[in-house]
C-alpha cells in the first residue's frame, strides 16, 4: 500500500481528530472554569480558544483556497 495509500486513507481520520480535539479541549476547560466561576481560567480559555481557531482557519486556507495544482493538471 505505502506511504501515499495510507496518507490518502487515514488523513481524514487524523484531520477530524485535530479538528475535534483542538476545539473540545479549550470549550471543555471554558465551560469548568464558568461553572466554578473562574475569570482567570475563563481568560486563559478564551485565548487558547481564538489561538486555536486562528491555526485551524490558517491551515483550511492555505490547503484548500492557495493550495498548488498537481503536476499535469492546469488551474
Amino acid at each position: 500500500m505505502g506511504l501515499p495509500g495510507v496518507r490518502r486513507e487515514m488523513g481524514w481520520v487524523f484531520v477530524l481528530m485535530a479538528l475535534f480535539t483542538a476545539v473540545l479541549a479549550p470549550t471543555t476547560g471554558f465551560v469548568v472554569a464558568q461553572i466554578r466561576d473562574r475569570r482567570e481560567a475563563r481568560r486563559r480559555f478564551l485565548i487558547m480558544a481564538a489561538v486555536s481557531g486562528g491555526l485551524i482557519l490558517f491551515f483550511l486556507l492555505s490547503g484548500v483556497l492557495f493550495s498548488e495544482c498537481p503536476d499535469g493538471y492546469h488551474c
